[in-house]
Protein backbone atom coordinates (compact mmCIF):
# COMPACT_ATOMS: atom_id res chain seq x y z
CA UNK A 1 0.00 0.00 0.00
CA UNK A 2 1.18 3.52 -0.60
CA UNK A 3 1.83 6.01 2.20
CA UNK A 4 -0.57 8.38 3.56
CA UNK A 5 0.86 11.60 1.72
CA UNK A 6 1.77 9.93 -1.25
CA UNK A 7 0.27 11.55 -4.39
CA UNK A 8 -1.80 9.55 -6.91
CA UNK A 9 -0.82 9.57 -10.81
CA UNK A 10 -4.48 8.59 -11.07
CA UNK A 11 -7.63 8.43 -8.85
CA UNK A 12 -10.46 6.36 -10.27
CA UNK A 13 -13.26 7.62 -9.22
CA UNK A 14 -16.57 5.04 -9.49
CA UNK A 15 -17.24 1.63 -11.84
CA UNK A 16 -16.16 -1.21 -9.27
CA UNK A 17 -18.15 -4.20 -10.11
CA UNK A 18 -18.31 -8.17 -10.78
CA UNK A 19 -18.78 -9.45 -14.36
CA UNK A 20 -20.11 -13.16 -14.69
CA UNK A 21 -18.60 -14.09 -18.12
CA UNK A 22 -21.06 -16.54 -20.12
CA UNK A 23 -18.55 -18.25 -22.89
CA UNK A 24 -20.95 -18.89 -26.28
CA UNK A 25 -20.35 -20.11 -30.05
CA UNK A 26 -21.88 -16.86 -31.60
CA UNK A 27 -23.72 -13.81 -31.08
CA UNK A 28 -26.43 -13.23 -31.30
CA UNK A 29 -27.33 -15.93 -29.07
CA UNK A 30 -30.48 -18.22 -30.74
CA UNK A 31 -33.49 -18.91 -28.70
CA UNK A 32 -33.19 -22.13 -26.25
CA UNK A 33 -34.68 -23.57 -23.37
CA UNK A 34 -31.48 -24.84 -22.21
CA UNK A 35 -27.68 -24.71 -23.82
CA UNK A 36 -24.42 -26.14 -22.39
CA UNK A 37 -21.96 -23.79 -21.97
CA UNK A 38 -18.30 -23.87 -20.03
CA UNK A 39 -18.06 -23.04 -17.07
CA UNK A 40 -19.38 -19.79 -16.02
CA UNK A 41 -16.57 -18.21 -13.70
CA UNK A 42 -16.92 -14.77 -12.09
CA UNK A 43 -14.30 -12.12 -11.83
CA UNK A 44 -13.59 -8.34 -9.74
CA UNK A 45 -14.42 -6.24 -13.05
CA UNK A 46 -15.87 -3.52 -14.43
CA UNK A 47 -14.53 -0.17 -15.70
CA UNK A 48 -12.96 1.62 -13.09
CA UNK A 49 -11.27 -1.46 -11.28
CA UNK A 50 -10.29 -1.96 -15.13
CA UNK A 51 -8.62 1.55 -15.67
CA UNK A 52 -7.55 1.19 -11.94
CA UNK A 53 -5.57 -2.25 -12.55
CA UNK A 54 -3.85 -1.48 -15.76
CA UNK A 55 -2.59 2.12 -14.53
CA UNK A 56 -1.02 0.28 -11.73
CA UNK A 57 0.10 -2.51 -13.60
CA UNK A 58 2.27 0.16 -15.73
CA UNK A 59 3.62 1.25 -12.54
CA UNK A 60 1.27 4.36 -11.75
CA UNK A 61 0.47 5.16 -8.36
CA UNK A 62 -3.40 4.41 -7.99
CA UNK A 63 -6.18 5.01 -5.98
CA UNK A 64 -9.87 3.91 -6.31
CA UNK A 65 -12.59 5.68 -4.73
CA UNK A 66 -16.24 4.01 -4.85
CA UNK A 67 -19.36 2.32 -3.67
CA UNK A 68 -19.48 -1.61 -3.47
CA UNK A 69 -22.00 -3.50 -1.06
CA UNK A 70 -21.32 -5.04 2.13
CA UNK A 71 -21.76 -8.61 0.63
CA UNK A 72 -19.59 -11.42 -0.83
CA UNK A 73 -18.69 -10.13 -4.40
CA UNK A 74 -17.55 -6.30 -2.53
CA UNK A 75 -15.35 -9.22 -1.19
CA UNK A 76 -14.14 -10.31 -4.02
CA UNK A 77 -13.20 -6.62 -5.73
CA UNK A 78 -11.72 -5.57 -2.20
CA UNK A 79 -9.31 -8.55 -2.61
CA UNK A 80 -8.54 -8.31 -6.41
CA UNK A 81 -7.66 -4.29 -5.74
CA UNK A 82 -5.42 -4.79 -2.60
CA UNK A 83 -3.71 -7.90 -4.68
CA UNK A 84 -2.92 -4.95 -7.18
CA UNK A 85 -1.62 -3.00 -4.72
CA UNK A 86 -4.51 -0.78 -5.80
CA UNK A 87 -5.42 2.14 -2.49
CA UNK A 88 -8.94 1.37 -2.80
CA UNK A 89 -11.12 3.61 -0.18
CA UNK A 90 -14.79 2.02 -0.56
CA UNK A 91 -17.84 3.19 0.86
CA UNK A 92 -20.79 0.81 1.53
CA UNK A 93 -23.73 0.86 -1.06
CA UNK A 94 -27.09 0.07 0.60
CA UNK A 95 -28.10 -1.35 -3.01
CA UNK A 96 -25.42 -3.93 -3.07
CA UNK A 97 -22.61 -4.33 -5.10
CA UNK A 98 -22.86 -3.51 -9.09
CA UNK A 99 -22.83 -6.66 -11.34
CA UNK A 100 -22.74 -7.44 -15.53
CA UNK A 101 -22.98 -10.38 -17.37
CA UNK A 102 -20.98 -10.57 -20.03
CA UNK A 103 -21.85 -13.15 -23.00
CA UNK A 104 -18.68 -13.67 -24.92
CA UNK A 105 -18.44 -15.49 -28.31
CA UNK A 106 -15.71 -17.83 -29.71
CA UNK A 107 -14.09 -14.98 -31.31
CA UNK A 108 -13.73 -12.54 -28.34
CA UNK A 109 -16.72 -10.56 -29.01
CA UNK A 110 -19.00 -10.16 -26.32
CA UNK A 111 -22.66 -8.33 -25.27
CA UNK A 112 -22.71 -6.70 -21.82
CA UNK A 113 -25.78 -7.21 -19.25
CA UNK A 114 -24.83 -3.83 -17.07
CA UNK A 115 -26.24 -4.20 -13.23
CA UNK A 116 -27.10 0.19 -13.00
CA UNK A 117 -28.75 -0.58 -9.55
CA UNK A 118 -27.66 2.46 -7.80
CA UNK A 119 -30.68 4.73 -6.33
CA UNK A 120 -30.50 8.06 -8.43
CA UNK A 121 -29.70 9.88 -4.32
CA UNK A 122 -26.68 8.25 -3.56
CA UNK A 123 -23.37 10.42 -3.43
CA UNK A 124 -20.22 10.35 -1.88
CA UNK A 125 -19.48 12.95 1.03
CA UNK A 126 -17.04 16.00 0.44
CA UNK A 127 -15.20 14.71 4.01
CA UNK A 128 -14.68 11.19 2.05
CA UNK A 129 -13.73 12.30 -1.30
CA UNK A 130 -11.77 15.50 -0.80
CA UNK A 131 -8.86 14.10 0.74
CA UNK A 132 -8.53 12.08 -2.16
CA UNK A 133 -8.59 14.39 -4.53
CA UNK A 134 -5.85 16.62 -3.12
CA UNK A 135 -3.59 13.83 -3.65
CA UNK A 136 -4.37 13.43 -7.40
CA UNK A 137 -2.48 14.80 -10.36
CA UNK A 138 -4.89 12.92 -12.35
CA UNK A 139 -8.72 11.91 -11.86
CA UNK A 140 -10.32 9.85 -14.01
CA UNK A 141 -14.20 9.43 -13.82
CA UNK A 142 -16.20 6.74 -14.37
CA UNK A 143 -20.03 7.30 -15.37
CA UNK A 144 -22.04 6.70 -12.79
CA UNK A 145 -24.41 8.95 -11.60
CA UNK A 146 -23.40 10.25 -8.51
CA UNK A 147 -19.50 10.69 -9.59
CA UNK A 148 -20.34 13.75 -11.39
CA UNK A 149 -21.29 15.64 -8.54
CA UNK A 150 -17.22 15.54 -8.24
CA UNK A 151 -16.71 17.78 -11.10
CA UNK A 152 -17.11 20.90 -9.00
CA UNK A 153 -14.71 20.17 -6.71
CA UNK A 154 -12.31 18.87 -9.00
CA UNK A 155 -12.04 21.40 -11.09
CA UNK A 156 -11.82 23.88 -8.41
CA UNK A 157 -8.61 22.19 -7.25
CA UNK A 158 -7.44 22.45 -10.97
CA UNK A 159 -6.77 18.60 -11.23
CA UNK A 160 -7.15 17.25 -14.80
CA UNK A 161 -9.83 14.70 -15.52
CA UNK A 162 -11.02 12.21 -18.21
CA UNK A 163 -14.24 9.78 -18.41
CA UNK A 164 -15.04 7.11 -20.70
CA UNK A 165 -18.58 7.49 -22.39
CA UNK A 166 -18.29 4.11 -23.43
CA UNK A 167 -20.98 3.41 -26.48
CA UNK A 168 -22.36 7.20 -25.96
CA UNK A 169 -24.45 7.54 -28.89
CA UNK A 170 -24.22 11.75 -28.76
CA UNK A 171 -27.93 12.11 -27.52
CA UNK A 172 -27.90 10.58 -24.19
CA UNK A 173 -28.29 12.69 -21.50
CA UNK A 174 -26.57 10.68 -19.17
CA UNK A 175 -23.38 11.47 -20.78
CA UNK A 176 -23.37 14.90 -21.55
CA UNK A 177 -21.95 16.26 -18.25
CA UNK A 178 -19.44 13.69 -18.25
CA UNK A 179 -18.71 14.77 -22.24
CA UNK A 180 -18.67 18.47 -21.74
CA UNK A 181 -16.66 18.49 -18.06
CA UNK A 182 -13.87 16.70 -19.00
CA UNK A 183 -10.44 17.33 -20.33
CA UNK A 184 -9.73 14.22 -21.79
CA UNK A 185 -12.83 11.94 -23.59
CA UNK A 186 -13.08 8.33 -24.43
CA UNK A 187 -15.72 6.65 -26.17
CA UNK A 188 -16.51 3.50 -28.55
CA UNK A 189 -17.50 4.10 -31.70
CA UNK A 190 -19.91 0.66 -31.79
CA UNK A 191 -23.36 2.68 -31.55
CA UNK A 192 -22.28 6.13 -32.90
CA UNK A 193 -20.56 4.68 -36.29
CA UNK A 194 -20.41 7.18 -39.27
CA UNK A 195 -21.38 9.91 -36.86
CA UNK A 196 -18.23 9.35 -34.85
CA UNK A 197 -16.36 12.10 -36.04
CA UNK A 198 -19.24 14.93 -35.98
CA UNK A 199 -19.80 13.86 -32.29
CA UNK A 200 -15.96 14.21 -31.27
CA UNK A 201 -15.84 17.51 -32.73
CA UNK A 202 -19.63 18.30 -30.95
CA UNK A 203 -17.09 17.52 -27.61
CA UNK A 204 -14.52 19.92 -28.19
CA UNK A 205 -16.85 23.03 -29.38
CA UNK A 206 -18.94 22.60 -26.40
CA UNK A 207 -17.07 21.32 -23.94
CA UNK A 208 -13.63 21.69 -22.05
CA UNK A 209 -11.80 18.86 -23.40
CA UNK A 210 -8.69 19.22 -25.20
CA UNK A 211 -8.42 15.36 -26.82
CA UNK A 212 -10.95 13.10 -27.87
CA UNK A 213 -10.51 9.80 -28.62
CA UNK A 214 -12.71 6.92 -29.86
CA UNK A 215 -12.13 3.37 -29.78
CA UNK A 216 -13.38 1.00 -32.79
CA UNK A 217 -12.08 -2.54 -31.77
CA UNK A 218 -10.33 -4.15 -34.76
CA UNK A 219 -10.39 -0.88 -36.43
CA UNK A 220 -8.24 1.02 -34.22
CA UNK A 221 -9.49 4.13 -32.93
CA UNK A 222 -9.55 8.28 -33.98
CA UNK A 223 -8.13 10.46 -32.24
CA UNK A 224 -9.32 14.23 -31.86
CA UNK A 225 -7.04 17.24 -30.98
CA UNK A 226 -8.37 20.85 -29.85
CA UNK A 227 -6.05 22.20 -32.58
CA UNK A 228 -6.43 19.11 -34.69
CA UNK A 229 -5.99 20.29 -38.36
CA UNK A 230 -9.77 20.58 -39.90
CA UNK A 231 -11.16 18.92 -37.20
CA UNK A 232 -10.60 15.65 -39.09
CA UNK A 233 -10.00 13.01 -36.76
CA UNK A 234 -6.79 11.05 -37.08
CA UNK A 235 -6.91 7.24 -37.75
CA UNK A 236 -5.14 5.24 -35.13
CA UNK A 237 -3.91 1.32 -36.38
CA UNK A 238 -5.03 -1.14 -35.03
CA UNK A 239 -2.45 -3.66 -33.05
CA UNK A 240 -1.78 -7.23 -33.38
CA UNK A 241 -2.58 -8.67 -29.98
CA UNK A 242 0.58 -10.86 -28.67
CA UNK A 243 -1.75 -13.79 -29.07
CA UNK A 244 -5.47 -15.19 -30.45
CA UNK A 245 -8.05 -12.81 -29.44
CA UNK A 246 -10.04 -14.93 -26.90
CA UNK A 247 -12.18 -12.38 -24.14
CA UNK A 248 -12.55 -8.35 -25.17
CA UNK A 249 -13.59 -7.36 -22.42
CA UNK A 250 -11.38 -4.88 -20.44
CA UNK A 251 -10.01 -4.02 -23.60
CA UNK A 252 -11.26 -0.24 -23.75
CA UNK A 253 -10.42 -0.03 -19.34
CA UNK A 254 -6.69 -1.53 -20.70
CA UNK A 255 -6.63 1.69 -24.12
CA UNK A 256 -7.51 4.33 -20.82
CA UNK A 257 -4.64 3.09 -19.00
CA UNK A 258 -2.15 3.09 -21.72
CA UNK A 259 -3.47 6.23 -22.64
CA UNK A 260 -2.86 7.95 -19.25
CA UNK A 261 0.50 5.91 -18.53
CA UNK A 262 1.80 7.74 -22.13
CA UNK A 263 -0.19 11.37 -20.85
CA UNK A 264 1.58 11.11 -17.36
CA UNK A 265 5.20 10.89 -19.07
CA UNK A 266 4.54 13.81 -21.44
CA UNK A 267 3.71 11.52 -24.84
CA UNK A 268 1.83 13.40 -28.07
CA UNK A 269 -1.88 12.69 -27.85
CA UNK A 270 -1.04 10.17 -30.84
CA UNK A 271 1.78 8.38 -28.87
CA UNK A 272 -0.66 7.87 -26.10
CA UNK A 273 -3.44 6.81 -28.42
CA UNK A 274 -1.04 3.87 -30.27
CA UNK A 275 0.16 3.15 -26.40
CA UNK A 276 -3.39 2.56 -25.86
CA UNK A 277 -3.99 0.21 -28.43
CA UNK A 278 -1.08 -1.60 -27.61
CA UNK A 279 -2.57 -2.18 -24.17
CA UNK A 280 -6.06 -2.55 -25.37
CA UNK A 281 -5.05 -5.74 -27.63
CA UNK A 282 -2.88 -7.20 -24.69
CA UNK A 283 -6.11 -7.66 -23.01
CA UNK A 284 -7.94 -9.62 -24.91
CA UNK A 285 -5.81 -12.71 -25.39
CA UNK A 286 -6.67 -13.93 -22.23
CA UNK A 287 -10.16 -15.36 -20.61
CA UNK A 288 -12.06 -13.09 -18.01
CA UNK A 289 -12.05 -9.30 -17.07
CA UNK A 290 -8.91 -7.42 -16.06
CA UNK A 291 -7.05 -11.13 -16.25
CA UNK A 292 -4.06 -9.65 -18.55
CA UNK A 293 -2.44 -6.62 -17.94
CA UNK A 294 0.39 -5.13 -19.97
CA UNK A 295 3.44 -4.33 -17.58
CA UNK A 296 5.63 -1.07 -18.51
CA UNK A 297 8.45 -3.17 -20.35
CA UNK A 298 5.47 -5.22 -22.41
CA UNK A 299 3.89 -1.53 -23.55
CA UNK A 300 7.51 -0.29 -24.53
CA UNK A 301 7.84 -3.40 -26.66
CA UNK A 302 4.66 -3.31 -28.23
CA UNK A 303 5.09 -0.07 -28.77
CA UNK A 304 8.05 -0.11 -30.55
CA UNK A 305 6.34 -2.75 -33.00
CA UNK A 306 3.39 -0.74 -33.34
CA UNK A 307 5.14 2.27 -34.30
CA UNK A 308 7.15 0.33 -37.45
CA UNK A 309 4.13 -0.99 -38.77
CA UNK A 310 2.48 2.13 -38.67
CA UNK A 311 5.01 4.15 -40.36
CA UNK A 312 5.48 6.13 -36.90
Amino acid sequence: MTTAMQPYDVLVVGGAGVDTIVNVDALPVPYEDSVQVPPIREWAGHTGTGVALGCRALGMTTGFIDFVGEDRLGDLVRERLAEAKVEFYPLISPAGTRRAVNLVSADGRRMSFYDGRDPLDLRMPPEFYLPQLRRARHVHVSIQHYARFLYDDVQTLGIPVSTDLHDWDGVSEHHREFALRSDLVFFSAARAGQRTADIMRGILRDGRAETVVATDGAAGAYLLTRYGAGGQPRHIPSVAPPGPVVDSNGAGDAFVSGFLHGRSRGRSPRECALLGSVAGAYACVTEGTHTSLIDPAGLAEGYARASIVSGA
